[in-house]
């Protein structure tokens, strides 16, 4: 569900706000024109998630989990990841230079919690916001100043933005969708039943048999492998490639070859560092009103409750498919 206080002009920045203040218009234009920006900024908060709850050491998966130490150190981790991936300048008095216009980062995982210093007065802040519950996420630019604040009552004297003057916000992404934390949104039985396995192997197969056509990411596999060599685990020669052949399920990685035999299938491909699984069928008629994709010399569509369980195909290594 969305916040309240969403207008339904969603991903349409306030028009007032970018043309009474240049430099936040300026600095607006130069993120929203990065390459790939949207999606870049979604991988980065999915992986500042995923470094805190440090699954591979820890089979944590869930936000509420983490201390509170942990929580407080999200705030830094997200200014420190999106500095490196967009390679921003150091400011001289905010975290950033972009555009040449100084701007600070605030991270709240509670929508309207960001906290700002009191050194940020007249600054511009690039407000975040990430909730892995809802797998939805935000980024917006503010301009700081005082009649638009809540007075801190804490010790060090941070602000938060008044409720009825988040509309000054000119947001970047609004409600964006964040690459779902799928151990977090399984069913409750079907993630008991991945982690009642004692070895990692059994763990992930078990995971891409009950995770079918979901997006599974590189940590997710770490969280539920628990081991160094997770990316082994995945892969034929004894991986759950291997492992779940006989039950008709294929394991998709991020090459193109595999993208493209995903989107023939009819199934979301996998993006960049993820996995997607599915039990296929073999068709026996070309002319077939379901997706169909063409496999060791057949043809192969996602298999229903009504086909028959059979030995899925191998897939191609290579990045390219015709």
């Amino acid at each position: 569900m969305l916040p309240m206080d969403v207008s339904a002009a969603i991903n349409i920045p306030n028009q007032a706000t970018l043309s009474e203040d240049p430099e936040l218009a300026a600095v607006h234009s130069h993120l929203r024109l990065l390459p790939r920006a949207e999606q870049r900024f979604a991988r980065t908060l999915r992986d500042t998630i995923d470094q805190l709850l440090n699954g591979e050491e820890t089979g944590r998966y869930d936000w509420s989990t983490l201390h509170k130490t942990e929580k407080t150190h999200a705030g830094t981790l997200v200014e420190i990841k999106l500095q490196r991936e967009f390679r921003f300048d150091d400011g001289i008095d905010m975290d950033y230079k972009i555009a040449g216009i100084e701007v600070d980062c605030k991270y709240s995982q509670q929508f309207g919690g960001w906290m700002i210093p009191p050194e940020a007065r007249g600054h511009l802040c690039l407000l975040v916001w990430a909730n892995d519950e809802e797998s939805r996420w935000s980024a917006g630019l503010f301009r700081v100043k005082d009649e638009w604040l809540n007075r801190g009552n804490n010790r060090d004297l941070k602000l938060t933005v008044k409720a009825n003057y988040r509309d000054k916000i000119a947001w970047l992404w609004r409600d964006a969708e964040l690459p779902e934390n799928t151990l977090l949104h399984m069913r409750p039985s079907d993630r008991e039943a991945v982690f009642s396995h004692s070895s990692g192997q059994a763990r992930l197969n078990e995971l891409f048999r009950r995770a079918q056509r979901r997006p599974i990411g590189r940590n997710v596999v770490r969280t539920v492998a628990q081991q160094k060599d997770y990316m082994k685990r995945v892969r034929g020669n004894g991986g759950s490639r291997s492992a779940l052949r006989s039950e008709g399920i294929v394991i998709l990685g991020d090459y193109e070859s595999h993208r493209a035999i995903a989107s023939h299938l009819g199934i979301d491909p996998p993006r960049e560092g993820e996995f997607v699984s599915v039990r296929v069928a073999r068709i026996r008629e070309r002319q077939s009103s379901r997706p169909v994709a063409l496999l060791d010399g057949e043809y192969w569509a996602v298999a229903t409750a009504k086909d028959p369980v059979e030995t899925a195909p191998s897939l191609p290594t290579h990045k390219s498919i015709t």
